[in-house]
C-alpha cells in the first residue's frame, strides 16, 4: 500500500469515525528485547521484521542524514520502543557512535481496529538538534506502519 493511500485512509477514517484514546497493550508486545543481547535468533528475526516493517521510520527521512548504519539500527529500535512500550510523553533515548537521541510518543488514539500514535525523533549533534514528527499505526502483527 503507498504511503499516499495510507494517509488517505486514515484521515478518512478519522472523519468518519472519529478517534478515541486507548491504551496498548502491555503483554501483546511481539518484541521482548531488539537487537542482539541474549534474544536468541528467532527473536532476532521477528525484530528484524518489525524493524523492516517499519520502513525506515523518521529516522529515514533527513533527520537521519549522516548517521551510520549501526546509528540508523538504534534510533528506529528507539522508535519501535517508544511507539509499542513508551508511556505518552516519555522520552525512550538511544546512543549511537557519536551520535544520540529521543523518541517521544503521545498518548495512543484508536482509528478503526488499529492503535496509532503521533510521534518525535531528536537526533543530538554537535549542532542544533534536528526533529522529525509523524504518526504511526499498529498492525495485527505487532509492527507499526509509518504514516508520515
Amino acid at each position: 500500500m503507498s504511503m499516499r493511500l495510507r494517509v488517505a485512509l486514515v484521515a478518512g477514517l478519522l472523519a468518519v469515525s472519529g478517534c478515541t484514546t486507548s491504551g496498548l497493550s502491555s503483554g501483546g508486545g511481539i518484541v521482548p528485547a531488539l537487537g542482539g543481547g541474549d534474544s536468541g535468533a528467532s527473536n532476532g528475526k521477528v525484530a528484524a521484521r518489525i524493524i523492516n516493517a517499519m520502513d525506515g521510520g523518521l529516522i529515514g527521512g533527513t533527520v537521519g542524514n549522516g548517521l551510520s548504519g549501526s546509528d540508523r539500527r538504534k534510533a528506529l529500535e528507539a522508535e519501535y520502543r517508544a511507539l509499542e512500550y513508551g508511556q505518552g510523553g516519555q522520552a525512550v533515548a538511544w546512543k549511537g557512535d557519536g551520535r544520540s537521541g529521543e523518541v517521544v510518543a503521545a498518548q495512543p488514539y484508536r482509528v478503526g481496529s488499529q492503535d496509532c500514535r503521533q510521534y518525535s525523533q531528536t537526533v543530538f549533534t554537535t549542532g542544533t538538534p534536528l526533529v522529525a514528527r509523524g504518526t504511526a499505526c499498529r498492525n495485527a502483527d505487532g509492527s507499526w506502519t509509518p504514516l508520515t
